[in-house]
């Protein structure tokens, strides 16, 4: 049978990439893509998911949810993803009709329905996760896995010296997550930083794909590029939600992970949404999360690569 999934995302240039992945692995059943606010407004990436999923010839489910974190206001990354969270490169990013339903009722349904089935795959603030959370606090041991893309193993941030983005966006629902008790693997921005980096040579490996997708997968890009290069210091854009989204189908791409006890920072200062990851059990805490430390990078880049060729979806 095919795993069953729920995807989770505040779609843009690089959760595009991630949703084509999921969409063209041949042994998994996508029941819902839920939408949340964070690298752009709710609104928009709605309409960034649904005009993936076209590209894909495919018309999965797609709900919209919380359009801002729990208690903070909402700060968006279109600095990182452009205007429209696409690189604004033209693409007509509009007049697509999600589920009336909402995303929060959609995943504590689901999640009941197929106790123990549901692999959830988080790719952008937890606000969606956490509010069914403090709904239905009995989901957390009915989802199989939860592998979500947010925080840091080890090393620098990407919006604070200390902290990721995502778990940035709305800390609290981070925290609310990571106490829940739901089986957690945590793949850090970390991980993208030092295996999911594309420069020239793999970019122009991409575009040798020589179809519709490889081109949209590099062309929304452009901004992030830029980003990455003169913020994060890289040599080309790096693919955080790709990478995440490759170990959720094949865990064998994490080549080291350890468990660990993980806090979530609600301060206000560059500490806000810092993942305290605590290796050695100084704080006496069980551990509630599985941190993704290193990666097989040519592993992922052969997952992306066969996602981007030209095959039915």
């Amino acid at each position: 049978m095919p795993r069953k999934l729920i995807i989770d995302t505040d779609t843009a240039s690089d959760d595009a990439v991630a949703l084509i992945m999921a969409v063209k692995q041949p042994d998994v059943s996508i029941e819902a893509i839920t939408v949340v606010a964070g690298n752009v407004p709710l609104d928009q990436a709605v309409q960034n998911a649904m005009y993936t999923l076209a590209l894909c010839e495919t018309d999965l489910p797609v709900y919209p949810g919380m359009d801002k974190p729990l208690i903070r206001a909402l700060k968006t990354a279109e600095h990182v993803h452009g205007n429209d969270g696409m690189s604004d490169i033209g693409l007509p990013l509009q007049g697509f009709t999600p589920k009336p339903e909402h995303a929060v009722t959609v995943l504590i349904n689901r999640i009941n329905e197929c106790e123990g089935e549901i692999s959830l795959i988080c790719l952008a603030p937890l606000t969606n996760i956490a509010m069914a959370l403090l709904l239905d606090k009995s989901i957390a041991s009915k989802v199989k896995d939860c592998v979500i893309m947010g925080g840091i193993g080890q090393g620098r941030g990407n919006v604070t010296p200390l902290s990721e983005y995502n778990f940035w966006a709305d800390p609290e629902a981070a925290k609310i997550v990571f106490e829940s008790g739901i089986p957690i693997k945590m793949v850090g921005w970390d991980v993208s930083r030092d295996y999911a980096v594309f420069d020239d040579t793999e970019v122009q490996k991409l575009r040798e794909i020589g179809t519709p997708l490889a081109d949209f997968a590099v062309d929304v890009q452009k901004t992030l590029v830029e980003y990455a290069q003169q913020s994060s210091h890289l040599k080309g854009f790096d693919l955080p939600d790709p990478i995440a989204m490759a170990i959720a189908l094949d865990d064998t791409i994490a080549t080291e992970s350890k468990n660990a006890f993980v806090s979530i920072l609600l301060n206000d200062d560059e500490s806000r949404g810092q993942t305290v990851v605590d290796f050695i059990g100084s704080s006496g805490k069980p551990p509630n999360a599985e941190v993704v430390l290193k990666a097989d990078s040519q592993k992922f880049i052969a997952m992306l690569h066969r996602a981007l060729a030209e095959h039915p979806a």
